[in-house]
């Protein structure tokens, strides 16, 4: 039964919990916001030098630590610009265990190559997808095979210029919401989003009114060349696995584990019980390294599902349960053509 008198009680302690635990860490946030910021104040005024090339490098990231929604934009960029140029995406592939450039096959672990650029080539296996920490590097190796490069996540890797910068920042934890860490979820002040050529708004309610939308554009204090986009998570009609595709009604009437290792897996637990499936959920920090003893719970349930950048971890090593993914893309509420087309004339420009 739900305790309303208990609720309130626990509920106030929190939040004063927290506030109290921000005070203490505004120092630091101060420090650390300071460094950055300086940082980028040193690349700004061309004392520290950022790389141009003579080919279009399109990078994707954001201001927070995570959760966004890089995966889903990068895959849909891949999904239109394969038709007209030679695309190659360069990630850091975090979570794995190795470094320095290392090209994604079609054979390769998550373990050695990270779970999110190993998830792009198991769905775009003819792309050429590629991880390095230092992304000047990377570049360089993938230049010459390539007509356009896609850069995952690297929006705070100044040492790169990029020819057009994609920000993204989620419908409900607003980067202009946040705070710099360790007190919110920022990696550097706000004022980096003046470096973004597009924002784009993503995990947006699917009947978010207009007028909702143009308070979100005036919040953004968005510079007047910057356009603002509005997405949302499209979800598969489908559940697959190496060898199976099927409908996502399959899932009816079936008890099942969900085991997510990602920043944010609110959507998605609400998608499925908007389904009134019946499930247990297991959630992990994103990038989580599931163990031995973890593999073995999952292993009591006879099917498990999980997301499509958690299988590629979980493929090889749950050997016991039925596993399957729900895939997910990205879906423009509106202007989609306009974002295709700005992104085609920015990477057309130097050819």
């Amino acid at each position: 039964m739900f305790d309303e008198e208990n609720f309130h009680f626990h509920g106030n302690s929190y939040f004063r919990y927290m506030k109290i635990l921000r005070k203490l860490l505004f120092p630091f946030a101060l420090l650390y916001g300071g460094i950055t910021a300086l940082r980028n104040l040193l690349y700004n005024n061309g004392l520290l030098k950022s790389k141009e090339y003579d080919i279009p490098i399109i990078c994707v990231g954001n201001l927070s630590t995570g959760g966004t929604g890089k995966s889903p934009m990068i895959e849909y960029l891949i999904s239109f610009l394969k038709n007209d140029f030679k695309v190659a995406v360069l990630s850091r592939g975090y979570g794995r265990k190795t470094r320095g450039f290392r090209e994604v096959l079609n054979s390769s672990k998550a373990i050695e190559v990270g779970d999110e650029p190993l998830q792009f080539k198991n769905k775009y296996p003819n792309i050429t997808i590629a991880v390095c920490e230092d992304r000047q590097t990377g570049i360089e190796k993938l230049r010459k095979n390539a007509d356009i490069i896609l850069l995952d996540d690297a929006f705070q890797h100044r040492k790169v210029k990029a020819s057009l910068n994609i920000l993204l920042t989620p419908f409900h934890d607003l980067f202009v919401n946040d705070f710099i860490l360790p007190m919110g979820n920022l990696r550097e002040p706000k004022s980096g989003a003046d470096r973004a050529d597009i924002i784009v708004v993503t995990k947006c309610p699917p009947s978010i009114e207009t007028s909702k939308r143009e308070e979100i554009r005036v919040r953004l204090q968005r510079r007047p060349e910057q356009e603002v986009y509005f997405t949302k998570i499209g979800y598969g009609e489908e559940i697959k696995n190496n060898t199976e595709r099927l409908p996502l009604e399959f899932l009816n009437g079936k008890e099942f584990l969900l085991v997510t290792g990602i920043a944010n897996p609110t959507p998605l637990v609400s998608f499925l019980k908007e389904k009134s499936f019946s499930f247990t959920h297991k959630s992990f920090t994103d990038h989580h390294n599931f163990s031995f003893s973890e593999i073995a719970e999952f292993e009591k349930n006879k099917l498990v599902l999980t997301t499509e950048k958690d299988y590629m971890r979980l493929q090889n090593i749950l050997k016991k349960a039925t596993l399957y993914y729900l895939p997910i893309n990205t879906v423009f509420i509106t202007k989609e053509e306009y974002f295709r087309e700005t992104i085609k004339k920015a990477a057309a420009f130097y050819f």
